[in-house]
């Protein structure tokens, strides 16, 4: 085997099994820094080998063994951790090495697969520990339970990688310190502890879905990476309504990924797109799992209910046959439930579609003074949209010249300067494109905020509630895109 065919193999591995062996680390270590550690110098050892020995054949089983037997070496050296010493060694016996000495004991076949899953559940639950910092909980997961290196972290969020790895270092350094024991909460504490990890999930999802900041729309990998989790999530704790919830969500927002740019690389909106080009297979995983959050009685939880939302665009097979009248209902419930402006702006662009624009104009004009709101660009381009439709493009070029200053994401940020030169060109001031576009902003949800309307507006989130918005998760309100 050569040099570069061990690579591949071992980036296959640590891909596909680098959380259930950082998971079962933890489990016999208790601590999540040294366990990953353990299983980066597992990983060193199949790089030295693997060339001149070839892949095993339960190449996960070998990493575990080859790091438990480091994690012996280390507490050989700390006579005070002889406690867990005598653990691991226990464990080891009992999986031992395979035949001829190769070391693919400890595999993850057989008997401890209910093991694995009880760890992977600790390992979840633990890196997104509400002790942590949003995102330092977004970091230590993507790295341990996604496997990413510092540098492809820091290349989705476009953050510094020596700033990744510091959140990551720290964060693992907090835990530590805390003496956070690994494993899965209690009934009491449960709710919340869900809560924390939901919300991660659904913050690296919206970033995929629609960028915070930089030159692309989206982040497709980081949306398949949160599906991933959520999925594997839906499968440790299925008895959890919310989490079938947010994996509703997930794979409805996620089936419109190929259709939300355009040959170019433009957006596309929601009541703009080739609805052909929807992966069913996704909207078909969706709505399985609405159903499963519904039959365990978790239909009027925030994931559910922004779940039932974008299921009522994607049973749409054209935009006219969306059943506005649901989704402004829906919003309704979801603004009781979780309070919040956030909330009430994505109703308004319902309530404009259901109604006129005139009614989600006055209720935009209710929100404006909101101080949770202040500086966020959907607003404006919300109010920018709404106006147009009335008839006010003066007033709308201004909402959508402030909406396009406010936003870092350079394609939200050309698309809402398109939508105030068309403004400007409806209200008879010369523009230097002024025929361009010149129907682009008749589809009044799909294009109020660039991503806000119908494409990331009232469908699962009139607004999308990208981290320039104040209100961030379920609870405080921030709303994935559509």
């Amino acid at each position: 085997m050569t040099s570069s065919q061990a690579h591949a193999a071992i980036d296959a591995v640590v891909r596909l099994e680098w959380a259930r062996l950082v998971a079962t680390l933890a489990h016999y270590t208790g601590d999540v820094g040294l366990a990953e550690e353990l299983a980066q110098d597992a990983v060193v050892a199949a790089l030295e080998q693997w060339p001149a020995r070839g892949v095993p054949d339960r190449p996960g089983g070998w990493l575990t063994t080859v790091a438990k037997r480091r994690a012996i070496d280390l507490f050989r050296r700390h006579r005070d951790l002889e406690r867990k010493y005598d653990q691991i060694g226990r464990a080891l016996d009992e999986t031992g090495p395979g035949p001829g000495g190769d070391l693919t004991g400890g595999d993850l076949d057989g008997d401890a697969v209910g093991d694995i899953d009880d760890d992977m559940l600790r390992l979840i639950f633990t890196a997104c520990h509400p002790m942590l910092a949003v995102p330092a909980r977004v970091a230590l997961t993507l790295r341990l339970l996604g496997g990413l290196s510092t540098a492809e972290i820091a290349r989705a969020y476009l953050v510094p990688e020596p700033t990744v790895a510091q959140r990551i270092v720290r964060a693992k350094k907090t835990l530590g310190q805390a003496r956070v024991p690994f494993e899965t909460p209690d009934r009491e504490q449960r709710p919340a502890r869900l809560a924390s990890v939901l919300e991660v999930m659904y913050l690296i999802f919206n970033e995929g879905y629609s960028a915070t900041a930089g030159d692309d729309w989206m982040r497709p990998d980081l949306c398949a990476e949160a599906l991933r989790l959520g999925r594997l999530l839906a499968q440790l704790a299925p008895a959890e309504p919310e989490v079938h919830g947010l994996v509703a969500l997930m794979e409805i927002q996620a089936s419109r990924i190929p259709a939300r740019i355009g040959p170019p690389g433009e957006p596309v909106l929601l009541l703009d797109q080739d609805r052909t080009r929807w992966d069913q297979l996704l909207i078909s995983r969706g709505l399985a799992a609405l159903a499963r959050a519904e039959q365990l009685g978790g239909q009027d939880g925030p994931y559910a209910l922004q779940a039932a939302i974008a299921a009522c665009h994607a049973r749409a097979f054209r935009p006219e046959d969306t059943d506005w009248a649901r989704i402004t209902q829906l919003y309704g419930v979801l603004a009781t439930v979780q309070p919040s402006p956030v909330v009430e702006l994505n109703r308004a662009v319902a309530l404009s579609m259901a109604l006129g624009p005139q009614a989600g104009l006055d209720l935009v004009d209710q929100l404006a003074g909101e101080p949770a709101l202040r500086g966020y660009h959907l607003l404006a381009s919300v109010r920018g949209d709404l106006l147009m439709k009335l008839g006010r493009p003066a007033e709308a070029q201004a909402e959508f010249e402030r909406a396009a200053a406010l936003t870092r994401n350079g394609p939200e940020r050309e698309l809402l300067a398109r939508r105030a030169r068309q403004a400007r060109a409806a209200s008879g001031q010369p523009s230097a494109d002024s025929g361009a576009d010149a129907d682009a902003g008749a589809d009044c949800e799909a294009d109020a905020g660039a991503d806000c309307g119908t494409d990331g507006g009232t469908d699962s989130g009139a607004v999308t509630g990208r981290r320039t918005a104040p209100a961030r998760s379920p609870r405080t309100g921030r709303v994935p895109p559509a």
